[in-house]
């Protein structure tokens, strides 16, 4: 009962904070750039990442498109003030179903991005030592 009671204090946003989304988009370039140096060895295979690099780019696009429209009405001074990234993790996440931690919100929604990339950059380096000859 009181932690909820101390919770209750905290900041609510039903927003992600603008580095949730940086992160994301670094982590789909580390995947890429795993990808790129996994397999990229002929040119058909280059060929077919240009073209999944491609569709990663409209999928980034896509949502960067509506983020910044969705900036445009905004009152520009509250954006120059935003909070910082720290202060938006301590305190809550609205859902439409439920209230959690933003820290516990943010990680699992980074969560898949990142088990995606780091496991294509081990795929990557698993694939180079075997052509290389070490495994």
């Amino acid at each position: 009962m009181a932690d909820r009671e101390q919770r209750s204090n905290r900041f609510v946003s039903d927003e992600l904070h603008p580095t949730v989304y940086i992160i994301i988009v670094g982590l789909g370039l580390w995947f890429l750039l795993s990808a790129w140096a996994g397999f990229a060895s002929d040119e058909y295979t280059g060929y077919l990442l240009a073209v999944v690099s491609g569709l990663f780019l409209v999928a980034f696009a896509i949502p960067s498109a509506i983020w910044l429209a969705s900036r445009a009405g905004r009152d520009a001074h509250r954006e120059a003030h935003r909070d910082k990234f720290r202060d938006w993790l301590s305190g809550d996440f609205k859902t439409s179903s439920e209230r959690l931690k933003a820290s516990s919100a943010a990680v699992q929604i980074l969560l898949p991005m990142a088990a995606v990339a780091f496991g294509m950059t081990a795929f990557a380096i698993v694939t180079r030592a075997i052509e290389l000859g070490i495994i």
